[in-house]
């Protein structure tokens, strides 16, 4: 197995995620109670799974072991613009956040920023996912011979073996009394 296929197979998931959001998205606007637990759901699978987990495999192993390759200009600009996209959705689920916040606390007009906020990740993730799988993964893989593929499965495993006890980790952090 190469390692964009553990990648590939992460973006399916993501994808039924965006897809849910989507769905959902037009129910509130279309009457439905907007749930602040749906919300809290949304952000922490973006936050924990879409961006620590999955973008996390990309950003500290597969990109930083091309950034140490002599990538062709188109190669790299795509990089870019991954990268690029990565902090897009990060500043989008913080400001969502900070919408939910601002919405129990009453400021009913949040309601539509959330959805705005939540609108923007369904804008992006699909074009994201498609650039990945149908062209930057398939070209960048002629940087790496089959022992490099091969080790970076074994990180990018090692990587996922280590994210529920880092997560946890976290939720222990902010548990209050």
């Amino acid at each position: 197995m190469m390692p964009i296929g553990p990648l590939m197979i992460e973006h399916r998931l993501i994808e039924k995620v965006i897809e849910n959001i989507r769905i959902e998205t037009e129910n509130v606007r279309q009457g439905k109670k907007l749930e602040i637990l749906y919300i809290d759901t949304i952000v922490d699978f973006i936050r924990i799974y879409a961006d620590r987990t999955h973008h996390g495999k990309e950003e500290d192993i597969l990109f930083r072991e091309l950034k140490s390759r002599q990538l062709a200009n188109e190669d790299l600009r795509i990089m870019n613009e991954l990268v690029n996209e990565h902090i897009i959705a990060r500043r989008t689920v913080k400001e969502l956040i900070e919408a939910k916040n601002k919405f129990i606390a009453n400021d009913l007009d949040e309601e539509k920023i959330i959805l705005e906020k939540l609108d923007n990740l369904v804008k992006l993730y699909p074009g994201h996912i498609i650039k990945e799988d149908k062209i930057f993964f398939p070209s960048v893989m002629k940087y790496l011979n089959k022992e490099e593929q091969g080790k970076m499965i074994d990180e990018m495993w090692e990587f996922d073996r280590k994210m529920i006890h880092e997560k946890y980790r976290m939720v222990v952090e902010n548990l209050k009394p």
